[in-house]
């Protein structure tokens, strides 16, 4: 008995070494997983929300502003010698010529006159822009570029917001949770958050956050960097980055590609598609297909979404009439494919997305309450 428990304590004299090593071993490779991943994600911007979305009238779409082109400028000649002189011989038929017509005279003689006036005002055309007198020269103070962080964007984007789902799905079996959309702005930088959670809100099963981080141009958005981090119940958090650097784009496994005009990320290309048709740049419409290039972890794809028609999606706000559009494209690999279903009343705001992996792994996210945005 006694050579038994001295066994036992023998047994884990050796075994809790191992654990401790092993367990120390472990956290070194996750901490060097997670610096071979990259640096730390950017500070998440806070804003607060002050009033739910309402379903409006979808506003009308935005025409583009023409310039307009200058007045010609008329260049008046002087009267000639047979104009003086048939001018002349009017005012002296003037005494016998009817009532009507004498008035009629009276009435081109003062236009003349008038035009006469007009005439002496004009600068002749002979005028030599070289003749002018010489401005006095004044120092040129070159002016210090404005940061774009802090610029106004303007009133075509909508302010912050924040949508709640329920999400639904399959992944070897039924899945149920929550996920959230968050779409934040200051001046000209914006953040995209798509944060994802399956099973229950206190101890999730899997955990994901998707989110981008760049500013706001003449081209919509322009993605600075993506993140995806990743963290399951049982098994190792994951975190994948994708940074846009001017003419490139830098992929998750470090290759670099490159980056296509208006090329967006996994989270920015939802609030892309809003910005074109709240701003009337594409006119939603059954078959329409939208061209919007596509940089996802692993690879880029010339992403094309269809159009494929109107749908009424029930929600907590009622019955909301959507536009639903689908990619021709389907993504390969690990990568995501997503749906889409925009409501012009609200803003052509997602009211749903649907995310793929491949036919029998998905999730479904339908919007569960009012949306929340900050002061406009």
């Amino acid at each position: 008995m006694t050579l038994g428990a001295s066994r036992k304590r023998g047994l884990l004299a050796l075994i809790v070494p191992v654990l401790l090593v092993h367990g120390c071993l472990a956290h070194k490779v996750q901490t060097l997983h997670d610096t071979w991943q990259g640096d730390s994600m950017p500070p998440r911007l806070s804003v607060s929300y002050v009033r739910e979305l309402k379903p409006s009238r979808p506003p009308p779409a935005a025409q583009p502003m023409l310039p307009v082109p200058p007045s010609p400028r008329v260049r008046r000649e002087p009267a000639s010698a047979w104009q003086v002189e048939a001018l002349k011989q009017t005012s002296v038929d003037e005494g016998n010529a009817p009532p009507e017509v004498a008035a009629a005279a009276a009435a081109s003689a003062a236009a003349a006159a008038s035009q006469a006036v007009a005439d002496a005002a004009v600068p002749s055309a002979a005028l030599s822009l070289d003749a002018l007198p010489a401005l006095p020269a004044f120092p040129v103070v070159a002016a210090s570029a404005p940061n774009p962080d802090q610029q106004e964007p303007g009133p075509e984007w909508p302010p912050s917001t924040r949508l709640s789902y329920v999400l639904t799905g399959n992944y070897r079996g039924a899945v149920h949770g929550s996920a959230q959309v968050e779409w934040v702005r200051q001046g000209s930088h914006y953040q995209v958050h798509l944060d994802v959670l399956v099973g229950p809100d206190f101890a999730p099963l899997l955990s994901r956050r998707m989110s981008s981080d760049g500013v706001l141009g003449d081209r919509g958005i322009s993605p600075r960097r993506y993140d995806e981090d990743t963290k399951v119940l049982i098994g190792e958090r994951r975190r994948v980055t994708v940074s846009f650097q001017g003419p490139e784009v830098v992929l998750a496994d470090g290759s670099r590609e490159p980056a296509p005009p208006g090329v967006q990320d996994a989270s920015s290309q939802f609030v892309q598609l809003t910005w074109l048709f709240l701003t009337g740049r594409e006119q939603m419409r059954q078959g329409l297909v939208v061209e919007l290039p596509l940089a996802l972890p692993r690879r880029q794809y010339r992403w094309r979404y269809e159009v494929l028609g109107q749908q009424e999606l029930q929600t907590p706000m009622g019955p909301l009439a959507t536009w639903y559009l689908k990619p021709s494209n389907v993504a390969s690999g690990s990568d995501l494919t997503a749906e889409v279903w925009l409501a012009p009343s609200l803003q052509y705001l997602p009211v749903r997305i649907r995310i793929r992996q491949d036919a029998q792994t998905f999730i479904d996210l339908m919007l569960k309450a009012p949306a929340l945005q900050a002061a406009p």
